[in-house]
């Protein structure tokens, strides 16, 4: 029987961290995307206002996975909620209770204090959907995903700029 363990990570596992996201990437088709550093993720989750907590995941003492997380609020539910931004079991792992423990885990911590839900993204052609099924997680078919790229960012910043500046209401 193999032996799963999951643990907090701490600043020491930002290269573990980095390794995993990347492994990520590469199994989401992405690679060249990743561009944090170990650096930005010391910065951003182990400095003086942590952005995110992850959870490392070992089985049989070597590295297996991990879970990077960090609050949301709830307007509807009037408290925080946890949101998982990545999830990774290696390949040679899976199929031995890693991903499951990671979720139970998450689970836990989103009881333990006090938050509404766990919400999460999943690619619409990854095979893990079929193993948030069989936890009970659902897509939902009403939301659909948005985001604003840098670009997008930069460009309504100089709108927020220019508006401020004339003083248009």
């Amino acid at each position: 029987m193999c032996r799963v363990e999951i643990r907090f990570a701490t600043a020491a596992d930002c290269g573990l961290i980095l390794d995993f996201i990347r492994e990520l990437a590469a199994y989401e088709k992405s690679p060249a995307s990743v561009v944090a550093t170990e650096a930005d993720l010391r910065r951003h989750g182990f400095g003086d206002e942590p952005r995110f907590e992850a959870l490392i995941a070992s089985l049989d003492g070597e590295p297996a996975g991990f879970a990077l997380f960090h609050s949301r609020f709830s307007t509807w539910l009037g408290r925080p909620t946890l949101f998982l931004e990545d999830i990774f079991v290696r390949e040679a792992a899976r199929r031995h209770g890693v991903g499951r423990r990671l979720m139970a885990r998450l689970a836990a911590v989103a009881c333990e204090r006090g938050w509404g839900r766990i919400d999460f993204h999943v690619l619409h052609w990854n095979p893990a959907r079929d193993f948030y099924r069989r936890l009970g997680c659902e897509p939902l078919p009403e939301w659909l995903r948005y985001g604003a790229a840098a670009d997008v960012l930069e460009r309504l910043a100089a709108e927020d700029a220019a508006y401020r500046s004339t003083g248009t209401p």
